[in-house]
């Protein structure tokens, strides 16, 4: 027979395994380009067909704290990092000189900013939450300490939600306005950071599913 604090214990450990590493994405993400180049939200990228390989900017890669433009030359890397950025700033605008670069619509750019603003406050907050909740889950011995936990955890996957739903409409609304101009080869793509996002919500929820059992006394935890 499984004593009750072994089954706390079980419980905890898988709990925290998971939500530290919702924690950790989330807060790779609220430090992405340029901070950490290689992980961004979305890019906008060149089609244009048959160019000769050069330095000249094909690509703009938006991140929480700044923006930074790439050509085929000096794609960044996990290890490197040669773009030509602007940031890390709060609550940022592309200046002229970057947007110039590869020729891109100056509204385009500004429906990007405008959802930019709201996810540079949403995701430090997020992993704030994640943070808080994934330390609380190591005394789930508690009955107090494992309901606050719970709905710490709760608040933290209904935000990383929010979260991940704005990083898509922010990728869909760049595309729809790419969409619109004429005689543009532009493509927009998602960024790894809203998979990385992804990933942190569905382990989030189950850590949610975890902790009910040990609050509500269920799946075997008496």
């Amino acid at each position: 027979m499984v004593r009750p604090l072994q089954t706390y214990r079980t419980i905890s450990i898988i709990a925290f395994t998971l939500l530290l590493i919702a924690c950790i994405l989330l807060l790779l993400v609220g430090l992405s380009l340029p901070i950490i180049k290689p992980i961004y939200l979305l890019i906008l990228e060149s089609t244009a067909k048959g160019q000769p390989v050069t330095s000249i900017a094909t690509q703009l890669r938006f991140g929480v704290w700044g923006v930074c433009a790439s050509s085929l030359l000096n794609t960044p890397t996990w290890l490197t990092g040669k773009s030509l950025c602007f940031g890390p700033q709060l609550g940022y605008t592309v200046p002229p000189e970057i947007r110039s670069l590869i020729n891109i619509s100056s509204g385009v750019v500004n429906a990007v900013e405008i959802s930019l603003r709201v996810i540079l406050v949403l995701h430090p907050v997020a992993a704030g939450l994640a943070f808080i909740t994934f330390i609380s889950s190591l005394f789930l011995a508690s009955h107090a300490v494992s309901i606050f936990t719970l709905f710490s955890a709760i608040v933290t996957a209904l935000l990383g939600t929010i979260v991940l739903a704005v990083d898509l409409a922010l990728v869909l609304v760049a595309r729809s306005e790419v969409k619109k101009l004429q005689d543009i080869k532009f493509d927009v793509k998602f960024g790894g950071g809203v998979w990385m996002v992804l990933v942190a919500v569905v382990l989030t929820w189950a850590s949610v599913v975890l902790l009910s059992a040990r609050a509500c006394y269920c799946c075997g935890v008496r």
